[in-house]
């Protein structure tokens, strides 16, 4: 595996704990470290698999997380520790100032949005009604930690390769890329899950998966979801189409 993903917008380590905190359904203020540590570490394995250059940034916070886990399991030291003082204080403190940041953040967009649907001319009642349905339907856009847990997913439920011929068939993220762009030609959306499918080993899962991240990158496609950590369906960005020979 070669071929290395530049990632420039992806979330951070902070949007990871928030991540695991709310797919885990966790009170912030009670953190289970050693549960919340071991599943961070298993998505960091995974972005070392895949040799993602964002991994480092992670690194550190996995050390402030086995270092929290490491004075919980011990007993506190009276002269460094302050009286009803929790080791995980800090974290909380840093994880609920970046939630407070992210819904400002939200919030700004929602109404960069909102100004964006304001017309500037009258329409007829058709034309209004039509636009209404079609925006009934909500989607949340997917993040890097549903598509890691989408492809961990993937490769547990693909059996081990039996090897029954000498020659391997060789995959490419150019090809795939390729691949999937047509098939979004034909179809209005691709469930990830569906891509995976297909996928005749893990090898060919691991090089459509970077296939994938490569193709956001690029911002031909985006992912979303129609429920919080539901499946991830792929669609082309509109706004940034170019034709597909």
């Amino acid at each position: 595996m070669s071929y290395k993903i530049k990632l420039e917008v992806f979330e951070g380590p902070l949007d990871l704990l928030i991540y695991l905190i709310k797919k885990n359904d966790i009170d912030v203020t009670n953190i289970p470290i050693a549960k919340v540590t071991e599943q961070y570490m298993q998505y960091i394995e995974m972005m070392k698999m895949l040799d993602l250059d964002i991994v480092g940034d992670f690194l550190v916070m996995a050390a402030t997380l086995m270092q929290i886990k490491s004075r919980m399991l011990l007993p506190p030291d009276p002269s460094e520790v302050q009286a009803g003082e929790d080791p995980r204080d800090e974290l909380v403190r840093r994880l609920q100032e970046y939630q407070r940041f992210q819904e400002i953040a939200q919030e700004l967009q929602d109404k960069e949005k909102f100004r964006k649907d304001l017309f500037s001319r009258i329409i007829d009642i058709e034309q209004m009604n039509k636009l209404r349905e079609e925006s009934k339907e909500v989607f949340f856009e997917a993040n890097l930690f549903d598509l890691i847990n989408a492809l961990n997913d993937a490769l547990n439920k693909k059996p081990e390769e039996v090897i029954h011929e000498i020659v391997k068939e060789e995959f490419t993220v150019e090809q795939k890329i390729h691949e999937i762009l047509h098939l979004l030609l034909k179809e209005s959306s691709i469930l990830l899950a569906t891509l995976f499918g297909k996928c005749r080993d893990k090898l060919e899962i691991i090089v459509t998966f970077m296939s994938v991240l490569e193709l956001i990158r690029l911002k031909e496609v985006i992912v979303v979801q129609k429920k919080v950590f539901g499946e991830i369906e792929i669609l082309r960005n509109r706004d940034n189409m170019v034709p597909v020979e």
